[in-house]
């Protein structure tokens, strides 16, 4: 009986035996697999990982371009600038982090949560910008509680400075951050949120020579995600400087007889087509832009029933009035329905059908030929011009001087202006073309619609001989280092078909508005400058309901009629074309010729110290 006990205890002692070596050996072999998979399948991955908790890779904000005016003026710079940035997979647990930082910067908690929540999806390890531009105070809160905010750190970049505020800041544009629908276009794949793009003017539209290039680091940091060294470093490629076709100081007397109003005024080298001068106003100060405008700033802004936010030299459209008589008097010697010796008789008024269309000058004007009739701007004269013409012949006169289409600026929303056919009425109305609408359309009012920079581009075009240039605003695009990168050229767009005499006749009797008393802008002449111009009154309501009590102008000064000067100087070898509107000015002669003759004045003659007359102030009244 001992044997037999003796042998069953020897088989289970064996059998537990076996089943504990084998329990060991099936550990082991599974510890010595997952020590393979782990140190040889994806030791590489584990390693990195590793590294990240220690090493990280950042970006180096480049250095956006400078702009300056054909002078080398410096219009825009660049100034520091601090902005809190947080890494999540720091700062855990995040919410905790973001309330002590609010606590302590005085940062609304609202705020950081909407950075936040905008950078769902975004792998944790990646900077999310929660405050930008931070002052000192900010500045100071972090740093003494450094500890207590982990992940978050301060990350110094540049910020644009606008050094002239409000000055040209339709032709500049600003800044904003790019959103989420920019950024989904695939147009900014090296930009992520926070990142600052131009938004209009020249920022936006050559924001990819501006902009630069990222540069990268690695550095090392330490648990809280401080950086302790720089391991190696790829530097950042500054973006180019951009040098503009404007002169500043032009443009800011420009802006200067301005003040006050709403209008524009463009200025142009008509050899080439430079644009001198793209004032608009009133303005506003990009500055504001830079670190976020406020809403209620915002809406101030675009509540303003001035409308500041729009650059009227290119966006606003307006009824050409008499400076149109150009091109009326161009058609008609060219299509040859008259010539240098046909004449009308301006009694005043002239009947067309059932009606009476009047002329400005009550008494008439009598014996009238183009010369005289673009001198003393008569309205008749120009009413049986256009009804020998007919609207067809005159929108293809005007269309070859850039009217009815955008000049092609390097600016966005660029508006078309509008020029009739008797196709396009019946297109949009469904009704005919009538032929006493022609007579309207021939002194500049009815359905034309024509912006400030095409008007300029229109007499820099008859000052040239011909000559239709897409207006430049570049110069040159240079490096950094001040290297030449780009310089453009001037680029012909149409030479337009126009016979010698023609220009003689057009020519002679633009000088003739501004330099004998007859001429309607006899009051804007500069003796020694030749300057030649043709002065426009545009009807922003019909004559009837315009004539008001003295009582009542206060009231209806938004009726006021729009005011027009189109001019160029020296005569005999142009170097400036103008084009100034004054919205509600009243008369061409009195509210534009003056800031048109003080921009010519200063340019031609810098050392006189052109005078700065104020928009709209009294001189002669004359209708055109």
């Amino acid at each position: 009986m001992a044997d037999y006990l003796k042998g069953i205890d020897s088989e289970w002692f064996r059998h537990r035996l076996s089943l504990a070596v084998l329990v060991a050996l099936v550990a082991f072999v599974v510890i010595t697999g997952r020590l393979f998979h782990l140190q040889i399948v994806e030791g590489e991955t584990y390693r990195m990982l590793s590294e990240t908790n220690s090493i990280r890779l950042q970006t180096v904000e480049p250095q956006r371009g400078l702009i300056f005016d054909r002078n080398g003026e410096l219009l825009v710079d660049n100034r520091p600038s601090f902005d809190v940035t947080v890494i999540p997979r720091d700062a855990r647990p995040v919410p905790v982090t973001l309330h002590r930082l609010a606590q302590y910067a005085g940062i609304p908690l609202g705020e950081l949560f909407t950075r936040m929540e905008k950078n769902n999806g975004n792998p944790s390890f990646k900077p999310v910008l929660l405050h930008s531009d931070a002052d000192r105070n900010i500045l100071a809160a972090i740093e003494a509680r450094r500890f207590d905010l982990p992940g978050v750190f301060i990350d110094v970049k540049t910020r644009r400075q606008y050094l002239h505020r409000a000055s040209a800041a339709h032709l500049l544009g600003y800044l904003g951050e790019v959103n989420s629908t920019e950024l989904k276009s695939k147009k900014y794949p090296d930009l992520r949120f926070g990142d600052l793009i131009g938004k209009c003017g020249v920022e936006k539209a050559y924001d990819a020579v501006l902009r630069g290039k990222r540069g990268r680091r690695q550095v090392e940091v330490d648990a809280s995600g401080q950086v302790m060294r720089v391991i190696r470093q790829a530097d950042a490629v500054p973006g180019k400087n951009v040098f503009l076709t404007i002169d500043h100081r032009l443009q800011q007397l420009a802006e200067t007889l301005l003040m006050d109003v709403a209008g524009a005024a463009v200025a142009l080298d008509p050899k080439n087509g430079h644009v001198l001068v793209l004032a608009s106003s009133p303005s506003f100060n990009p500055n504001a832009f830079v670190s976020g405008i406020s809403h209620k700033d915002w809406q101030a802004l675009i509540s303003n029933p001035q409308r500041p936010m729009e650059n009227k030299a290119i966006q606003a459209e307006y009824p050409p009035a008499s400076t149109y008589k150009i091109i009326t008097a161009i058609a008609g010697l060219e299509e040859g329905v008259i010539d240098e010796n046909t004449t009308f008789f301006c009694p005043g008024h002239y009947r067309f059908g059932n009606r009476s269309y009047r002329c400005w000058k009550k008494g008439g004007h009598g014996h009238m030929n183009v010369e005289k009739a673009l001198t003393e701007s008569c309205d008749v004269f120009f009413y049986q011009v256009g009804q020998r013409l007919g609207v067809d012949r005159l929108a293809k006169w005007a269309m070859r001087f850039g009217f009815g289409a955008p000049t092609g600026i390097d600016l966005e929303h660029e508006a078309e202006g509008l020029i009739p056919t008797a196709a396009w009425k019946k297109e949009k109305t469904g009704i005919p073309w009538q032929k006493g609408e022609t007579l309207s359309i021939a002194i500049g009012q009815g359905f034309n619609l024509v912006t400030p920079l095409q008007q300029a581009v229109m007499i820099a075009a008859v000052a040239n001989g011909g000559i239709r240039y897409k207006p430049m605003l570049i110069q040159s695009i240079r490096s950094a280092d001040g290297k030449e990168a780009v310089h453009l050229e001037k680029k012909d767009v149409d030479h337009i078909p126009l016979h010698r005499r023609t220009l003689e006749i057009i020519q002679k009797s633009l000088w003739n508005v501004v330099n004998t008393r007859k001429g309607t802008a006899w009051r804007s002449r500069v003796e020694g400058l030749h300057i030649s111009g043709k002065t426009g009154t545009a009807q922003v309501i019909g004559r009837k309901e315009n004539k008001t009590e003295d009582k009542d102008k206060k009231r209806l000064a938004k009726y006021k009629d729009h005011a027009w000067f189109v001019a160029y100087a020296p005569a005999p070898d142009p170097e400036i074309a103008v084009a100034v509107v004054v919205e509600h000015g009243g008369h061409g002669s009195s509210a534009a010729a003056p800031i048109a003759k003080a921009l010519i004045q200063y340019y031609l003659m810098p050392e006189g110290k052109a005078a700065t007359p104020a928009a709209g102030r009294t001189g002669r009244i004359e209708r055109h």
